[in-house]
């Protein structure tokens, strides 16, 4: 699933994000983009799984390739996720 990356306008003087606001009277629009906070919550937990599985894991005597391997295979998974 991709995380869906949403196009606004946002003002440089008061920081409005297409949402009416009381402005300073120095509002210059430009393109911004942001994500949804649910979105991105998905990412950072596939991502942070790889991570833990790094930091809390070692292989076996002589097994560092195919540990090394299916270390990969899960950032793959991840990533598709994404």
């Amino acid at each position: 699933m991709a995380v869906e990356r949403r196009k606004v306008w946002q003002c440089i003087g008061c920081g409005r994000i297409e949402d009416p606001q009381p402005c300073v009277g120095i509002c210059q629009d430009k393109p911004a983009e942001y994500v949804l906070a649910a979105d991105h919550d998905r990412a950072i937990e596939a991502l942070s799984e790889v991570v833990r599985t790094i930091a809390q894991t070692t292989p076996r005597e002589g097994e560092a390739a195919r540990h090394w391997k299916a270390l990969q295979a899960r950032a793959r998974e991840a990533l598709a996720l994404l």
